[in-house]
C-alpha cells in the first residue's frame, strides 16, 4: 500500500522556519517527481514547488523564491521543504504528491482538478505563521 506521510507544520511566529517531511513507502521512489502544494479553506490550491526524480531540476513559484527550497534525499525516500522567513500570508495546509510523468505534471494541474488525479498524494500539513 502506498502512502505519503507530511510532518514537520506547526505554530511559528513570522519571520521563523520550518521544515517540512514527506516520507513515502510502498513505491519505487526514484521513479517520482515530488510536488508541494498548498490550499486554505475557500482558497484555490497552489503548486509551490517541484523537484524532479534526480534532484538535478528544481522549481519554486515567485511568492516563495529564495525563502522556501524544496529536496529530496532519496535514500530516505522523503521529501523536505524548508520555509523560512515566513509569512502570515504563508498559513496553509501544505500537501506533498507524487507523479510519473514528472514535474510538468504537478505544476500543470488545474487548481480545481483534485490531488487524486495524481499518481499519490498526502493528507497535509497544517503550517500557520502568527502576526
Amino acid at each position: 500500500q502506498v502512502q505519503l506521510a507530511e510532518s514537520g507544520g506547526g505554530l511559528v511566529q513570522a519571520g521563523g522556519s520550518l521544515r517540512l517531511s514527506c516520507t513515502a513507502s510502498g513505491l519505487t521512489w526514484n521513479d517520482y517527481a515530488m510536488g508541494w502544494f498548498r490550499q486554505a479553506p475557500g482558497k484555490e490550491r497552489e503548486g509551490v514547488s517541484c523537484i524532479n526524480w534526480s534532484g538535478s531540476y528544481a522549481y519554486h513559484t515567485d511568492s516563495v523564491k529564495g525563502r522556501f527550497t524544496i529536496s529530496r534525499d532519496n535514500a530516505k525516500n522523503t521529501l523536505y521543504q524548508q520555509m523560512n522567513n515566513l509569512k502570515p500570508e504563508n498559513t496553509d495546509m501544505y500537501y506533498c504528491a507524487a507523479a510519473l510523468a514528472g514535474c510538468a505534471m504537478l505544476l500543470q494541474l488545474p487548481p480545481d482538478r483534485p490531488l487524486s488525479t495524481l499518481d499519490e498524494w498526502g493528507q497535509g500539513t497544517l503550517v500557520t505563521v502568527s502576526s
